[in-house]
């Protein structure tokens, strides 16, 4: 049975950083909502227990507990910002509102050793960690001791080493905590004792076996786009099932250029999938043309995507299941566990069911994967370099790189910009450096001047950001040669087109990419 670490989810916006630490580690961990968290209790391989943070206070009378059993199982565990101030609340200590709040950088000063500092900080030192709280640990619980302090917290780090209880007040699972990954290490690999045996190959072969119980000999119908998720879906289903999988694709006419070709000629040949290609983009771009609002972009597109392929999936016939590429983050991205802010945040598009019409059961193989683990299990499975590597490409496609009205001429336009970008970038070497490059038709005009002729033509923004997640990112440092080489050729090649900006923006965690 592999090694679990369970980590028991309060609403902050970075637990899914935690999971991800975990499983770096080769350990297999879950975030589970608080509310449900006394059923995980019970997982076979259980070797600990994780406390994330969280935006309530408990001194709120409704604020979220853990199960008190967490307590009492003679498992290790680990609280994390609120959770350490859970911890406390819940086994006999104390909890102040505090008059010297800390958000962002700050400085831990080691106060004694402990094994989830061993090998990592030294009493005596000074180490910079990443803090987020308002309230703070004003008494511990009987049989702990302070093994680390700040500014605004005498009780930034506590540990109760007979019970193999820690808790810190700040975040190690953030960048920002240089050393956060480490102390992971000695939680999950020293303190709960796991293995660290968890693999792809054996999440792959997991995951084909739990398809093939749930789907049996039923049909099983997959909307392919030819991105990385849908992709790896397909492969997977296609191993696990075989012949009683099909394959729809919806060409709404948004796709980046030559993608369905490509789609097309790798499932249908190389893969030999049952594969229906659904020329549809006229019905799209006319209910789009004229459109600006992005969220009526969406809908529209989203609305007509399920008629379509409602209208095709009846030609399979008694097709009983549906897959989809749902990922984790969009899971953690569009529930709020604790129904706070983290609501507001994302609503993803591969989350929140079917229509009841379509009498039909989600297959989401994927739904315990980040994107970065997606390319691993697809290389497992064979799936080409083009395919597993792919930019992550939305849903609505270049409808919502078009901000403001669509035309059919602006979508030509944005896809000879977006090739060109995406074709220089390759050229450099850089395409498999780049988590995610786009470019977006801006809704502006300007005036210029292209040889003796007067121009009045469109901005071209490009878009380029580093991730590993999806949940943040940093923009990309091209350097201005390129930069200049890029905006040259999309100057002179796309006609309607006559300026060229790069935008530098990041994406902090919790907000929604450029689109």
């Amino acid at each position: 049975m592999t090694d679990r670490i369970l980590i028991i989810d309060f609403g902050s916006q970075v637990t899914q950083l935690i999971a991800r630490r975990v499983r770096e580690l080769g350990v297999y961990s879950e975030i589970v909502p608080f509310q449900s968290a006394e059923k995980a209790l019970e997982w076979e391989g259980l070797k600990g227990i994780i406390l994330s943070g969280g935006p309530a206070s408990v001194l709120e009378g409704q604020s979220p507990r853990a199960p008190q059993k967490v307590f009492e199982m003679g498992l290790p565990v680990l609280g994390i910002c609120y959770g350490e101030q859970l911890m406390c609340e819940q086994i006999g200590g104390k909890v102040e509102a505090s008059d010297h709040r800390e958000f962002g950088r700050a400085f831990l000063d080691v106060e004694r050793s402990c094994a989830l500092f061993d090998g990592v900080w030294q009493p005596g030192e000074k180490h910079q960690v990443w803090m987020s709280h308002g309230d703070r640990v004003a008494a511990i619980p009987e049989g702990f001791e302070v093994v680390g302090t700040s500014n605004g917290a005498p009780y930034a780090a506590i540990a109760n080493e007979a019970r193999k209880f820690y808790a810190v007040q700040f975040h190690p699972e953030v960048v920002h905590t240089p050393d956060g990954a480490k102390l992971y290490k000695n939680f999950v690999r020293n303190i709960c004792g796991c293995t660290g045996d968890w693999s792809m190959a054996t999440f792959k072969d997991e995951i084909i076996a739990n398809m093939r119980q749930q789907i049996g000999d039923d049909k099983v119908i997959c909307g392919l786009s030819g991105g990385v998720d849908s992709s790896v879906v397909a492969v997977l289903l296609h191993e696990a099932i075989g012949d009683q999988l099909t394959c729809i694709l919806v060409d709404h006419g948004l796709m980046r250029q030559g993608e369905v070709d490509e789609v097309v000629t790798m499932f249908r040949d190389h893969y030999d999938l049952k594969l229906d290609h659904v020329d549809a983009a006229d019905m799209f771009i006319n209910a789009l043309e004229g459109v600006d609002d992005p969220e009526v972009k969406r809908k529209t597109i989203g609305k007509l995507f399920i008629d379509v392929f409602e209208a095709e999936a009846k030609k399979v016939g008694g097709a009983k299941f549906l897959a989809q590429g749902t990922l984790y983050p969009d899971v953690i991205e569009s529930v709020s566990f604790t129904g706070g802010p983290s609501v507001t945040i994302k609503s993803h598009h591969n989350v929140g069911g079917l229509p009841e019409r379509m009498n039909m059961q989600l297959v989401e193989p994927l739904r315990e994967l980040f994107k970065d683990e997606v390319r691993v299990l697809g290389t497992e499975l064979g799936l080409p370099e083009k395919f597993v590597g792919r930019h992550p490409f939305p849903g609505p496609g270049l409808a919502i790189r078009i901000p403001g009205k669509i035309t059919r001429e602006k979508i030509e336009i944005l896809k000879k910009a977006d090739a060109i970008y995406l074709d220089e970038i390759r050229k450099a070497g850089l395409y498999d450096a780049i988590w995610q490059a786009f470019a977006v038709l801006l809704p502006v005009q300007t005036v210029g001047v292209m040889g003796d002729s007067r121009t009045y033509e469109y901005v071209c923004a490009l878009r380029a950001v580093n991730s590993t997640d999806g949940m943040t990112a940093d923009y990309y440092h091209f350097d201005h040669d390129f930069l200049s080489t890029v905006s040259t050729r999309i100057i002179n090649e796309v006609k309607g087109i006559n300026r060229v900006v790069y935008d530098i923006t990041s994406k902090p965690p919790g907000t929604i990419e450029w689109e």
